[in-house]
């Protein structure tokens, strides 16, 4: 093996590019050549490809998005694009490819392994809903992000004795809202996993506010409901006034935490690793603090990451 490329795919997130350095790094210390695709997939069809080398990755480790950016490529999904995107690795030389994406990004990567690409995933979904890793890249910044702003939002429904309704995102995983609530102390989480009476919402809330508690938030997530139209249903019933913050994609941006750049950082050591080893058609993930490689016929085949156990810790804390 020569020469492997990177590209990031899918919706952004903040660690990628300590994955992007890390694997450049290591890469260079194998004596391989490495380059980047620019915007995912729509790149990789474009054979739109940068040489990376230890200064065109220096400094990026503390921004969060990614520096080769990432697009939306609907020629890449079928099998004729495909094949495209196979023929452009090979006119480049490219021996082995690091994708680093979400769900659709690691489909992706299967396909491309069935042709004969030797391919390595590493997951990034601040949905934290990718099976065989316990954590993927994004999550903790995403969720940092979500318990400062409402901690921030705390303060102003506590002086102003109000309601909020903050959604956060997860269009299928309440697992942004759900931890987000745990960590905030939150009234209500509300996602798309759990059914939810808004009349039964409307009158504990209410019985709070008679009690004389002179606040409460509710987390949503996107695939629960939509914020207006849940505030407007109950804003009458629950005793408070009742305010709506949409964060939107606030949430995937800034500096990664600590925690997201080194798992960035040991993830994208660990597939150029695999990918000299011979070792190929894998997603590296982190299961208990251990970096392991799942077949991505297993991933891909693999059961969504249930979010029982901090539903069920939700639940006996009162939310």
């Amino acid at each position: 093996m020569k020469k492997i490329a990177i590209l990031t795919s899918g919706g952004d997130c903040s660690g990628m590019n300590a994955t992007t350095r890390s694997a450049v790094r290591t890469a260079l210390r194998h004596n391989l050549q490495v380059m980047g695709f620019r915007k995912g997939y729509a790149g990789l069809m474009k054979s739109d490809a940068i040489p990376l080398d230890t200064k065109s990755v220096s400094g990026i480790m503390h921004r969060g998005g990614t520096f080769l950016q990432s697009a939306r490529s609907p020629e890449f999904r079928n099998e004729e694009g495909q094949r495209k995107a196979v023929e452009n690795l090979t006119a480049l030389g490219i021996d082995g490819l690091i994708i680093i994406g979400g769900d659709g990004s690691l489909n992706g990567a299967l396909a491309l392994h069935r042709l004969g690409i030797p391919v390595v995933g590493i997951p990034a979904s601040i949905d934290n809903d990718i099976p065989f890793t316990d954590m993927a890249l994004g999550v903790d910044t995403a969720l940092n992000n979500i318990i400062y702003a409402v901690d921030c939002i705390k303060d102003t429904a506590s002086s102003h004795a109000r309601a909020f309704i903050i959604e956060v995102m997860g269009r299928n995983s309440g697992y942004l809202a759900s931890v987000a609530a745990v960590a905030t102390g939150a009234e209500y989480a509300l996602v798309p996993e759990v059914e939810f009476d808004l009349s039964d919402i409307c009158q504990h809330l209410n019985r709070r506010y008679q009690e004389g508690r002179d606040n409460a938030i509710i987390i949503l997530a996107e695939g629960a409901g939509k914020a207006h139209e849940i505030a407007a249903s109950i804003k009458d019933a629950i005793g408070f006034e009742m305010r709506v913050t949409v964060l939107g994609h606030y949430q995937r941006g800034g500096a990664p935490s600590v925690f997201d750049r080194l798992l960035g950082s040991r993830l994208g050591k660990r597939a150029v690793e695999l990918l000299v080893s011979g070792e190929q058609g894998v997603m590296v993930g982190l299961s208990c603090n251990n970096i392991i490689a799942t077949p991505l016929e297993d991933v891909i085949k693999g059961e969504k990451r249930p979010q029982d156990e901090v539903l069920r810790l939700a639940e006996i804390l009162g939310i």
